[in-house]
């Protein structure tokens, strides 16, 4: 199964992603830097890993909630 992409929630409307925020060996195992501006939208995804980046307070936030792993009933 595919993981979901990750969202990272910003105060920013500049951001950067290189695709290797959790990786070990740093951005040499990512992708190549890309700088992306968060527009009207609320939001901005990169090309590569489909990483989305959400302005905090911005229109993409609302209806976006961040699930921890108790949240989830497997009824």
């Amino acid at each position: 199964m595919i993981k979901a992409p990750e969202t990272i929630f910003t105060d920013s409307t500049r951001v950067w992603c290189d695709g290797a925020t959790d990786i070990r060996g740093g951005s040499a195992l990512g992708h190549p830097r890309v700088y992306m501006e968060i527009d009207e939208k609320g939001f901005a995804e990169c090309g590569y890993c489909d990483r989305r980046f959400v302005l905090k307070g911005g229109p993409a936030e609302a209806g976006i909630h961040e699930v921890s792993p108790g949240d989830i009933n497997p009824e």
